[in-house]
């Protein structure tokens, strides 16, 4: 079960896997002998767990065996280093096998809570260590190695049950024989809810094995803090963790001045990162007169001009374009590009100044960065992080806005943790998220009534399918047309939602499904 094979279908041969043996054909069917086998594959216990997260993310399984293959043949596995000691009895008691979400601020070396996992864990097997990007994965497992750990290099040695595996989000499919714990650091990142989410994989898999699990965020999202529950710190060391941030109020600010405010001037001279969202998230307009943002007032979310109309994406409201706060019809864009804002810090500034805008190019050397989101991921200190239009992601157009406004703080803050600041400039300088970072408090950030009132996660399941086929796909489900090709199914849990998708024959035509999407 779980090798990998070849099969002749419709006069090709194409890859396939084992994932059922001695099986009866149904009646009518002729078995013909496999074209070849391709070596190993996923064990019998990622196998299953693949037809469960097939089907809780209505997705093929192929898809995610795929994911949980080798890139290569393997034939053969590698001999296995031993183990470290396992604990004690009376030290293994009481470690639980559960899941469990700890709160920990930024500035917290989660090294030490990897180590406690792999020096503590109660049984035999390998602990699966998930964090956000493949960089990060490279750095922790030297950081591991140096310590005298035996990290697994490849899928060969972690399905020969190497001690501990690192790894992104594919590494919830690691083939080890058997799961002595999970641990994954930083759950609340988006990267980790592609298609489907890495961490819930790596929790039911450590549910399903016996194992205990333990999640790690300075923000968890509420999605998350529902379902597990959430271990925080005392306020003293959450205090601590926290670096200082300090909140611009733009709203009175000169507009000659652009995105670059007096406080920013005022940090010339540190290693400074500069983030701003180049293609936006949202399409922000503001009053030429007082500043305010076009907002709508059913919903908040910004609004966009329609002709002689301001048009929410939201919720489809529309009025004159009349500024709600004084009455002006002067409304102006505010957006400029990364290239652009670059020339203006180095005229400014005076320093050479490096631009970021993907994950390809080198990191300049220079005192200065200013770039996109990818930025604060690539970069691993600076004295300053600057967000020159934190609007941006406050208001952009998906529930969960406010919460991966506040994850893009945590990592910011850790940027910083040596001493450093976080600056933030802002016409909503009310706002929860930055209540909750100033004073180092993510529970500040309190969602749970609108996310009631509105019917989404966690108090409703969620799946959108877009494509031409969408409409007669979801149509019979109760689906609602939200317009250019997609649809929204709701439903009270996710069992109910997903025992429909599966049931639901999918018809002829492009269509992509996408389980508990965010953004909407």
């Amino acid at each position: 079960m779980g090798s990998r094979v070849r099969i002749p279908l419709h006069g090709r041969r194409v890859g396939a896997w084992v994932v059922e043996e001695n099986v009866e054909p149904p009646p009518g069917v002729v078995p013909v002998p496999l074209a070849g086998v391709s070596g190993l594959g996923p064990p019998p216990a990622v196998v299953d767990l693949a037809a469960w997260a097939a089907w809780r993310w209505a997705m093929p399984a192929a898809t995610l065996l795929r994911t949980a293959s080798p890139d290569r043949v393997v034939r053969a596995l590698p001999a296995a280093p031993r183990r470290p000691r396992p604990p004690a009895p009376e030290e293994a008691a009481g470690r639980g096998r559960d899941v469990a979400l700890h709160r920990l601020p930024p500035a917290a070396d989660l090294l030490d809570e990897v180590l406690h996992m792999v020096e503590g864990a109660p049984g035999p097997g390998s602990v699966v260590v998930l964090v956000p990007s493949v960089g990060w994965a490279e750095r922790l497992t030297d950081r591991l190695r140096r310590r005298g750990l035996a990290v697994a290099r490849n899928w060969a040695e972690a399905a020969a049950g190497w001690p501990v595996v690192v790894g992104s989000r594919s590494a919830a499919w690691a083939p080890v024989p058997a799961l002595a714990g999970g641990v994954v650091l930083d759950v609340h990142d988006e990267s980790y809810r592609r298609r489907y989410d890495a961490a819930a994989v790596v929790a039911e898999r450590a549910r399903r094995e016996g194992a205990p699990c333990r999640l790690y965020s300075p923000c968890p999202s509420l999605v998350q803090v529902e379902e597990y529950g959430v271990v925080k710190p005392s306020r003293s060391v959450e205090r601590s963790g926290w670096p200082p941030v300090s909140v611009v109020d733009r709203r009175g600010a000169d507009p000659r001045t652009g995105l670059l405010s007096e406080e920013l001037v005022r940090l010339r001279g540190r290693p400074l990162v500069c983030v701003l969202n180049r293609t936006g998230r949202a399409r922000l307009l503001a009053c030429a007169a007082c500043g305010a943002l076009a907002r709508c007032e059913r919903c908040g979310r910004p609004t966009e001009r329609d002709d002689d109309e301001l048009v929410c994406r939201r919720c489809g409201a529309r009025r004159p374009v009349v500024c709600a706060a004084c009455g002006s019809t002067r409304l102006k864009v505010l957006r400029q590009g990364v290239s652009q804002v670059r020339d203006e810090l180095v005229a400014l500034l005076g320093e050479e100044v490096g631009e970021v805008s993907g994950t390809r190019r080198p990191l300049p050397d220079t005192p200065v960065v200013v770039g996109t989101e990818a930025v604060l991921h690539r970069m691993r200190r600076a004295a300053a992080v600057v967000f020159l239009d934190f609007d941006q992601h406050l208001l952009a157009p998906r529930f969960t806005a406010g919460e991966e406004s506040l994850a893009l703080l945590a990592r910011a803050a850790r940027l910083v943790r040596d001493g450093g600041v976080v600056l933030v400039q802002t016409r909503l300088p009310d706002h929860p998220v930055l209540a909750a970072a100033v004073g180092a408090d993510p529970d500040r950030l309190d969602e749970r009534a609108l996310r009631r009132e509105l019917r989404l996660p966690p108090y409703a399941a969620l799946a959108a399918a877009s494509g031409p086929a969408a409409g007669e796909y979801l149509a019979p489900l109760g689906g609602t047309d939200l317009g250019d090709g997609r649809w929204l199914l709701r439903s009270f849990d996710h069992r109910t939602l997903c025992d429909a998708l599966a049931e639901t024959a999918r018809p002829v035509g492009e269509l992509r499904v996408t389980v508990d999407p965010t953004d909407l």
